[in-house]
């Protein structure tokens, strides 16, 4: 009975480590909730967390748990203005304390999506840079017509680079093939230097995937 006992509360105090992840990332959305929310898994198919955008906010803020029974947040993400047109959006875990942050670049994002990551200390580590802008553009023309957009999702997949401001790729993260568009994954294409980048880059990666999601 005691093992019983401390299983269970190993589960009930499951932590979310994105530091030590197992790629590739599979990102799903869930149908007919009035939220954007979604959940990640790991190659072996463990669940990661689970990423919710609350309702009915006027600045952004999006929460990350480490399941969908939502008992356990262990992230926030914030945006510091009303609107997400060059707006940063800061993460903090479960303690208050920053773990980075990620700007969209204004009227650079307009035509093909950009962001700037920085870590802890405010530095510039990480660009994410979409791939194609013309799959977007068409991916967003042909998700608004009636049926013929339910299969865009199959035709016109985005895709976005994560790299250092030297140049250097590290991590990918694409539209999957599917229906209303729903299922993204991240891929580790190159090295990072230390765990908490990956902790930093995956986070941004979820703020991004719902703004850009919004755009179209």
């Amino acid at each position: 009975m005691s093992e019983i006992l401390d299983n269970m509360s190993f589960f009930a105090h499951k932590n979310i480590d994105l530091k030590n992840l197992n790629y590739p990332l599979k990102l799903t959305f869930k149908i007919g909730t009035l939220a954007s929310d979604f959940v990640i898994e790991d190659s072996s198919s463990s669940t990661l967390a689970y990423v919710r955008q609350k309702l009915f906010k006027f600045i952004d803020e999006i929460q990350v748990f480490t399941d969908t029974s939502k008992q356990n947040l262990e992230f926030t993400i914030k945006a510091n203005k009303w609107i997400d047109f060059s707006a940063t959006y800061t993460f903090t875990d479960k303690n208050g304390i920053e773990k980075g942050r990620v700007a969209r670049k204004g009227w650079a994002s307009i035509w093909k999506a950009r962001y700037d990551v920085y870590d802890q200390n405010h530095q510039l580590a990480f660009h994410i840079m979409e791939e194609n802008a013309w799959t977007k553009v068409m991916d967003g023309l042909f998700s608004d017509i009636p049926v013929l957009g339910v299969f865009t999702g199959y035709v016109f997949n985005p895709k976005y680079i994560v790299g250092r401001p030297d140049g250097t790729k590290v991590m990918r993260l694409k539209k999957d093939p599917s229906f209303f568009g729903r299922k993204f994954t991240v891929e580790k294409i190159g090295e990072t230097h230390n765990p908490s980048e990956d902790e930093c880059i995956v986070l941004s990666l979820m703020m991004m995937i719902l703004l850009e999601r919004r755009r179209g």
